[in-house]
């Protein structure tokens, strides 16, 4: 009995920080089909980002029209990771490209930034 009281404790308790790491890092969920951050905003990614390259190309004025997700200290579950921004920040990546969040999209469910200029494109599952 006792065995099976601490085996249930250690499955407890590693499905605990499996869900706390999966929740809590990411901040991010799926919401009509598209990834979309705690607050329900859309968001993308950016061509020009090189997947698994751990760096973001939108600094500067670019990071000011698509702001990057930023990167929690949680540990991080595939597929999420974190790469290194020109500004010394951590930002959220999917799959290996940095995520982004757009400007002009004022409120949760908007996808302006949708193909824009073909470079950037809503993060679909």
């Amino acid at each position: 009995m006792k065995v099976l009281h601490l085996l249930a404790s250690i499955i407890a308790t590693l499905l605990f920080a499996a869900g706390s790491a999966i929740a809590a890092a990411p901040a991010l969920k799926q919401a009509n089909g598209i990834l979309v951050d705690h607050n329900g905003k859309t968001v993308y990614t950016f061509d020009k980002d090189v997947a698994d390259s751990g760096k973001s190309v939108c600094n500067g004025p670019c990071a000011t029209l698509w702001p990057p997700v930023a990167a929690g200290a949680a540990q991080l579950l595939t597929p999420y990771s974190v790469v290194a921004r020109d500004d010394g920040n951590k930002q959220l990546a999917y799959k290996g490209k940095p995520l982004y969040l757009y400007a002009a999209d004022k409120k949760p469910g908007d996808r302006t930034g949708d193909n824009f200029k073909d470079i950037w494109h809503v993060v679909k599952d």
